[in-house]
């Protein structure tokens, strides 16, 4: 179905007699507009009626351009159960450790994040996404939306130290919190992933979880990062735990306190199993939404516009190259 954005601008159509009218009564009876009295002055072989046709054509086109026409496809509706869903992800200067793997080759933390949540992302029909990322303090990425496509968007334009380089658990559980609070009471579950601990920041990260459970959200944590890794010394190879810095315990009693569940991603098997446990929780029922997909086509009303406005400044340049020869020509074809 074919609509206007801003229909009402459709009632500017007769504006230019308006203003010839106010010009002619203030003139004196003759009408002075730049563009028209030059046509006519310089041009013999072009009637009148005719050139102003072309000026009301390119200002009906303008008009619709303005007005913004738009395709309305049929309503699609939007699916009346689903859970919303945080994702807090961390992008300190640790996730950049290159312990993991994806389909035999060696990636760092947070590609293999990225790898998986994009698959997640892609299966939470009817669920409501939002996306956190945190170092040095906690930012909202993406607030909490259908819109699957644009989330996967924002966690693939992010990098690490984006934010920083530390780590702010008890900030991206707040700024969580907070989110959950300017929606209507639903399944809230926030996925908070991480390689570290909290050491930085101003906001325990504890007293955040207690806060949560008052709200009722429930924190899935997730420790990533491999516990052994190989490298090459001048000695040798030298076996090494790249996960020190990674407080277990603090994560396993957040989770805890808001009967949620910790995970440990040592590799993308482990990270995936998140999928089972998100799915056991039972969906919250929501009024039914729909929603009609636009096309807009101001661009074509604005195309002719432009192309009149192009042939009306030939007209004005060229006089009497152009106009006379077609008029000549017409002339011929009817002797």
């Amino acid at each position: 179905m074919l609509a206007f954005y801003w229909p009402w601008l459709l009632l500017l159509l007769p504006l230019p007699l308006l203003i010839k009218r106010i010009n002619i009564d203030s003139a004196g009876g003759h009408l002075q507009l730049p563009g028209i009295a030059t046509t006519m002055t310089h041009s013999n072989a072009v009637n009148q009626k005719v050139s102003r046709k072309r000026y009301w054509l390119m200002w009906t086109f303008l008009l619709l351009a303005i007005a913004r026409p738009q395709w309305l496809g049929d309503p699609i509706e939007l699916p009346a159960k689903g859970r919303d869903l945080m994702m807090a992800v961390d992008l300190s200067g640790s996730m950049q450790i290159e312990d993991m793997v994806i389909n035999g080759q060696t990636v760092n933390r947070f590609t293999l994040i990225q790898h998986v949540l994009s698959d997640f992302i892609e299966r939470r029909k009817g669920d409501r996404l939002g996306l956190i990322l945190f170092a040095d303090h906690a930012y909202l990425q993406a607030p909490l939306t259908l819109d699957r496509r644009s989330v996967a968007t924002f966690l693939d334009d992010a990098q690490i130290g984006l934010v920083g380089k530390q780590t702010a658990i008890g900030e991206a559980i707040a700024l969580a919190v907070k989110r959950f609070d300017k929606v209507d009471e639903s399944n809230r579950v926030l996925i908070l992933l991480t390689d570290g601990s909290n050491n930085a920041g101003n906001i325990d990260p504890e007293v955040a979880a207690q806060i949560a459970a008052k709200r009722n959200v429930t924190i899935y944590t997730i420790g990533v990062g491999a516990e052994m890794l190989e490298r090459r010394t001048i000695f040798g190879k030298e076996r090494i735990n790249p996960s020190m810095d990674l407080d277990e315990e603090q994560l396993k009693k957040l989770a805890s306190i808001t009967k949620g569940r910790y995970f440990r991603a040592r590799n993308s098997e482990e990270l995936n199993s998140i999928y089972q446990e998100i799915d056991k929780l039972e969906p919250v029922s929501r009024d039914q939404l729909s929603y009609r997909p636009k096309s807009e086509l101001f661009y074509w009303p604005l195309l002719m516009s432009l192309l009149i406005s192009f042939l009306i400044s030939l007209q004005q340049q060229w006089p009497n190259q152009l106009w006379p020869k077609i008029k000549s020509s017409k002339e011929a074809d009817q002797q």
